[in-house]
């Protein structure tokens, strides 16, 4: 795998045997022209990479010009790779700032969010329970740490037919790459809330 773009492109990402299972390079690059699209350019969105795996998401929009990027990721091996990952990068001197939590989740979500974040990426093992993956997108909403406009992009099986999105957020969009369904939310609007 490599960075597809920004100022470390073609910059190799190394991935961690059986410890993860990388967003495939087809469904990051759509991702990201996603992104493009929904915001602009990156300059001055904080990004925060749930389940972060190999990095490749967070690294990615650290290269394009991400002002703040975390990745949450609590399998020793995988977060030594992201280490590693960042590190391979870090020459090609990207102006954002970069943060790995070695942490569950949860616990990263525990705490009241210091930083609304303006994109979140959550890419859980397909084997854990959609209930899980629920829990975790309302953490985000009561917990403050999505930015009013965010985009949230939730990874998962294609067998899984749909997200069910708490209360607080609303699917804009779902796109299908293979394995791979990537479900797109946003907060509902505040007018919405308040019928």
């Amino acid at each position: 795998m490599r960075i597809i773009a920004g100022r470390a492109k073609g910059r190799n990402i190394d991935a961690v045997a059986s410890a993860t299972r990388p967003t495939s390079d087809r469904a990051r690059e759509a991702l990201f022209s996603t992104l493009a699209s929904e915001f602009g350019d990156f300059d001055g969105l904080q990004v925060l990479d749930l389940y972060a795996g190999t990095g490749a998401i967070a690294l990615e929009a650290l290269s394009r010009g991400a002002s703040v990027v975390h990745a949450v990721e609590k399998d020793e091996p995988a977060a030594q790779a992201i280490e590693k990952n960042y590190e391979n990068i870090k020459s090609a001197q990207c102006s954002g700032m970069f943060h790995l939590y070695t942490m569950g989740v949860n616990r990263f979500l525990q705490d009241k969010a210091q930083l609304q974040y303006h994109f979140v990426y959550v890419d859980p093992p397909y084997d854990l329970d959609d209930l899980d993956v629920i829990e975790t997108l309302i953490q985000l909403v009561s917990g403050g740490f999505l930015h009013p406009q965010a985009l949230i992009a939730v990874e998962r099986n294609s067998r899984v037919r749909e997200i069910s999105w708490p209360d607080g957020l609303e699917q804009v969009r779902e796109k299908n790459y293979g394995q791979a369904t990537i479900f797109y939310g946003s907060p509902t609007p505040v007018d919405a809330q308040n019928g």
